[in-house]
């Protein structure tokens, strides 16, 4: 275990190097007597509340006018000065975790570092660890160690004492991690060896494919419970897909997260087809037919989320493999300004939205964000005076102010006949949620050309192949260019760990490849980062992802060089000379500010 302790004023205490655990001695009549003093917290103008203010001033952590001002709100709210100061984004919870541990000489917790015992998790439940934002850590000297963001919070050690039977000694570690480590502590797929033993047993009696379709239909059948607890992991691992495939002498399970495949589970083989039975009971696709691939979507609630999951069948040597996309409704989408455009590109692809007619496309390969960019051009295209109507497959996001229309194959709704029907809806914004055939790229360009802003995705490499693949369509060169205004082009990559980074000496390989694809005027590198790997980013080294853009604007030469049917090279060599940066020279210039790996550009993006 990983702890650190620090002085109430001073964060290079030498007692940092010596603390042992052995040094911790909170005892239940401590928490209590620290709950005492909550009680007199709770008036606004405390000579305490005003003390530790201006200790955080005198180390440098916040200003004299953002104290005043966070005491001034807080006699109206009545909340702690430090959440009130973290809740106004002037100080970061770790810098206010620090402090508090210091000030009630408490061991601060790095739960980057920490790994929970399984024995002191089982003590306290985790709707009580989530309740309470308490993470258990382990059981020592008889009693449990236990991390909490505020030391004052009575009520939350209490109930977390309560549910353990047991004294509990406290550390102290900031909200947003210990909720995070809350999250990747108590795992769903914790009894996977019980379900598994289970169905065997049942599976010794249940031979007939029939059989094996209704098991699949009863809630209390391991593997309905199997499917529930994967489902729910992967929401909890920030998994994008779920991939369950038959290989063999098993059926291995893979996560998604940040754009990597990660495995998770390894299962027998005959649960195979009871796993995807299952699944295409819940998205109501024919369980009888496995030779041909199928879709289908559920709705479902998990840890109090609302969640859709696309569902995907198709055949192999093995048996069914299925794959699962995951849609949390819970999520915050993203503004415009949020998506990490450079303030240059950011400009003009707002200039190009914002115009009354023509066609802008989102480009890139399958889970690149181009749905997300779509979604936040949405925001600002969509006004009062303005009828927004989007066709989309399936309809990933509501927004109640727009009109949006479900892809329903089976009825007869696809793309073209959806789109022809829209034009007939007195539409000024159409957002075509994919270009996937000529019809519909055809009745799409027609929209543009007669006074409607087209916003759509396509499948293409970069900008310039995208141009090239609506000719290959059977769009003719000058209706592409007459009524495309721009095309984006993106990647998602993934962020270094913010808790693991550290910064290393750049290999010659590497170098090489920099001063290859940077560009001309791009800075020297001496020092490049990495991450090491910690538990809050699965020890990948990465944590979240972040987007890079290529933009495209149609200008005379472009044009000219498309209607005269120029390479794609030539296109893009025009689209560079006339300021367009590479989706290469874009991420490297994040790997400059150490946002990002040369491994990562590598692994996204072709360079040379």
């Amino acid at each position: 275990m990983v702890l650190k302790r620090r002085s109430a004023y001073d964060r290079d205490d030498p007692a940092v190097a010596g603390f042992e655990d052995s040094d911790l001695d909170v005892s239940q009549d401590s928490v209590e007597n620290g709950a005492a003093g909550a009680s007199q917290e709770e008036q606004p103008r405390d000579p305490a509340h005003v003390l530790f203010g201006e200790q955080l001033v005198a180390r440098g952590l916040i200003s004299q006018t953002q104290l005043g001002e966070a005491l001034l709100q807080q006699e109206a709210s009545g909340k702690r000065l430090g959440n009130l100061l973290v809740e106004l984004g002037v100080l970061d919870d770790r810098d206010l975790a620090r402090e508090l541990a210091g000030l009630f000489g408490m061991p601060l917790a790095d739960l980057s570092q920490v790994d929970p015992e399984a024995s002191a998790l089982q003590l306290v439940p985790e709707a009580v660890a989530r309740t309470s934002n308490v993470l258990p850590l382990r059981l020592h000297s008889g009693r449990l160690e236990v991390v909490v963001a505020d030391p004052l919070d009575a009520e939350a050690i209490e109930a977390v004492r309560a549910a353990a039977g047991r004294d509990v000694a406290v550390y102290v570690a900031s909200a947003s991690d210990i909720s995070r480590a809350i999250q990747t502590s108590y795992q769903s797929l914790v009894n996977v060896e019980g379900l598994v033993e289970q169905f065997e047993a049942i599976d010794a009696l249940r031979r007939a494919a029939a059989t094996v379709s209704a098991a699949a239909d009863d809630d209390d059948a391991p593997v309905v419970q199997l499917v529930t607890q994967i489902m729910a992991q992967g929401l909890r691992d920030r998994a994008s897909d779920v991939h369950i495939e038959p290989q063999g002498d098993r059926v291995r399970i893979r996560f998604r997260i940040d754009g990597a495949l990660h495995d998770v589970l390894a299962l027998p083989s005959a649960m195979g087809p009871a796993v995807v039975s299952r699944l295409k009971i819940m998205a109501k696709m024919n369980i009888a037919d496995r030779r041909r691939s199928q879709d289908g979507q559920v709705a479902l609630t998990i840890d109090a989320r609302e969640i859709d999951v696309r569902i995907n069948t198709c055949p192999t040597m093995w048996g069914e493999k299925a794959v699962l996309r995951i849609l949390d409704r819970s999520r915050v989408l993203f503004r415009l300004e949020e998506l990490g455009m450079r303030p240059d590109t950011h400009d003009l692809f707002t200039k190009l939205v914002r115009a009354p007619f023509g066609m802008v496309v989102c480009a890139g390969p399958t889970g690149s964000g181009k749905t997300t960019t779509l979604y936040a051009t949405l925001g600002e295209v969509n006004q009062t005076e303005r009828n927004v109507t989007t066709i989309e497959d399936p309809v990933e996001y509501i927004f109640p102010s727009l009109t949006q229309i479900q892809i329903n194959e089976q009825s007869g709704l696809t793309f073209a006949n959806g789109l022809r029907a829209i034009l007939r809806q007195d539409p000024d914004v159409i957002l075509v949620g994919e270009i996937r055939d000529s019809d519909t790229a055809r009745i799409a360009i027609e929209s543009a050309l007669t006074g409607h802003l087209v916003l759509s995705s396509l499948h293409a490499t970069d900008a310039c192949s995208a141009l090239q693949r609506l000719v290959d369509m059977g769009i003719e060169p000058f209706l592409v260019a007459s009524t495309v205004t721009g095309m984006a082009s993106q990647r998602l990559f993934r962020r270094i760990c913010d808790q693991c980074k550290v910064e290393y000496d750049p290999g010659v390989e590497e170098i090489a490849f920099y001063e290859a694809n940077a560009g001309p005027g791009a800075a020297p590198i001496e020092r490049l980062a990495h991450g090491q790997g910690c538990n809050f980013c699965s020890h990948t080294g990465y944590r979240d992802r972040v987007g890079v853009f290529e933009l495209v604007r149609m200008t005379d030469r472009i044009k000219r060089l498309l209607v005269a049917q120029a390479s794609v090279d030539d296109l893009r060599a025009a689209a560079e000379e006339e300021g367009t940066r590479s989706l290469v020279q874009e991420a490297l210039g994040l790997v400059g500010g150490g946002v990002t790996t040369i491994g990562e550009i590598m692994r996204n993006v072709y360079g040379h």
